[in-house]
């Protein structure tokens, strides 16, 4: 065995020994229960998208070079081994962009960490405040490391949840086996060699696989250093190490300042509607005006100024979305779909409603003006009618932010709601009350398993 350590001096080295040594105890309850909150929302998102075509196509292609039937696959009967499960569980709690949102960031963190020690924790038993532990600083390092990386790195056309998850599942595995600050470090140089993922997949298949790509070469990365499987002193922050290569000016501050006084997973917020975080604003003023104005006056709408963000047109000016996964991203689908309709769940936002003629007539209204004084969770709706009339709706904090967070209730009421829509026949309830209870179990893994679909 090689007798490298990391330098504590160093950016990789002061998380690895972070990860290595930091304890339960330092962490506040309301860290802890916003741990709770992020496995419910994972357990919901999961469950609605556990049998899109996405996954029914992965899944297949997956299983024909699966090791072994070892372990879970959420809402599905199905078994595939450690490493291709974890692959799966992420995608399936991503397919539908309905998943959680580090606000600093737009890393979706708890995908990759999740499935990553789920899965783990079905052939390494661990008691469920490890489990916590475990994951809480698997999200800390990714989104601290996307923290050293934006804006650059997601403008550039990374897709960040990809790219950085794969550090927080390395890292999360690494601590639940109790790997030395070396191994962990180790562990960031595989992961960061099999970092990838681009914005231009987005509204495709093809965005899931870097998703689960994330959850599975992490974990890989982890098992590789446990073996001893080696890599460099300084993956993050080294002269052609991650940070420098997908980074334009990297802040290195950005990863070790405050490390276990202030918590990344404080910055996280869990979505109200399956689509783009920036649309969320955007679809409280359309629910609104829905509730105010009478439907038939729709067809003498003249034209919809949206006004937000520049990141909010950046993100979502994409006329004639072709399926329900392209809509997600799509101002033009999600503006008429909830004035039209008065909704914004997963019905909205499918290919069904996607094919309506109606709803591409009045997207092909739409105007977007952009106001760099906005921000990212606000934004203004205005319809101007045919005879001159004005209706507006200006929304300055959007439902689901972290200045206006889902409650305990609305996130336990999404996982049922999602749960029904997915069709495991998975309990809710039981699950919501082991996600609440996860700290005093012997064995985390029996969530994994509550979560398979029903015999």
């Amino acid at each position: 065995m090689h007798s490298i350590s990391p330098e504590p001096n160093h950016v990789s080295g002061q998380l690895a020994d972070f990860i290595h040594t930091a304890s339960w105890e330092q962490v506040p309850d309301a860290v802890q229960h916003e741990i709770k909150r992020a496995l419910l929302n994972y357990f919901a998102v999961c469950l609605a998208g556990c049998q899109d075509p996405t996954l029914d196509k992965a899944v297949a292609v997956y299983s024909r070079y699966s090791a072994a039937a070892s372990t879970t696959l959420v809402g599905r009967h199905e078994r595939l081994d450690m490493l291709n499960a974890a692959a799966i569980n992420a995608m399936s709690a991503n397919v539908y962009d309905f998943d959680d949102t580090h606000v600093p960031t737009i890393i979706h963190p708890t995908a990759p960490v999740a499935a990553a020690l789920f899965a783990l924790s079905e052939t390494v038993p661990m008691h469920g405040r490890d489990f916590m532990m475990a994951f809480l600083l698997g999200v800390e390092a990714e989104c601290r490391i996307g923290n050293a990386i934006s804006p650059f790195h997601y403008d550039k056309g990374w897709h960040i949840t990809s790219t950085c998850g794969v550090f927080g599942s390395a890292l999360a595995a690494g601590r639940a086996l109790g790997l030395s600050p070396a191994r962990l470090c180790w562990a960031m140089g595989s992961a960061a060699c099999q970092a990838g993922g681009l914005v231009e997949c987005l509204g495709t298949m093809s965005k899931s696989v870097s998703v689960g790509n994330a959850a599975r070469n992490g974990l890989l990365a982890c098992l590789l250093a446990q073996d001893d499987f080696d890599g460099p002193v300084r993956p993050l922050e080294g002269s052609h190490g991650f940070l420098s290569v997908f980074g334009r000016t990297p802040d290195f501050d950005a990863i070790t300042q405050g490390l276990g006084d202030h918590w990344e997973i404080r910055k996280v917020a869990y979505k109200p509607y399956p689509c783009g975080v920036v649309l969320n604003p955007v679809l409280d003023a359309c629910l609104a005006l829905s509730a105010r104005i009478d439907k038939k006056r729709l067809d003498a709408i003249q034209s919809i100024a949206l006004t937000g963000h520049p990141l909010l047109r950046q993100r979502t000016d994409r006329p004639g979305a072709r399926n329900g996964r392209e809509s997600q991203v799509s101002a033009q689908h999600a503006v008429p779909v909830a004035l039209m309709h008065g909704r914004a769940g997963l019905d909205a936002f499918s290919d069904a409603a996607v094919a309506d003629p109606a709803l591409r007539s009045l997207g092909a209204l739409l105007q977007f003006h952009d106001d760099a004084s906005y921000p990212i969770d606000s934004a203004e709706v205005a319809i101007r009618f045919q005879d001159g009339d004005i209706v507006r709706e200006h929304v300055h904090v959007a439902r689901g932010a972290l200045a206006r967070p889902l409650t305990d209730g609305e996130i336990e009421d999404k996982l049922r709601d999602l749960c029904r829509h997915g069709r495991s026949g998975c309990d809710a309830t039981r699950l919501i009350d082991a996600v609440w209870r996860l700290e005093d179990s012997p064995d985390a893994a029996n969530l994994a398993t509550m979560a398979a679909a029903a015999h």
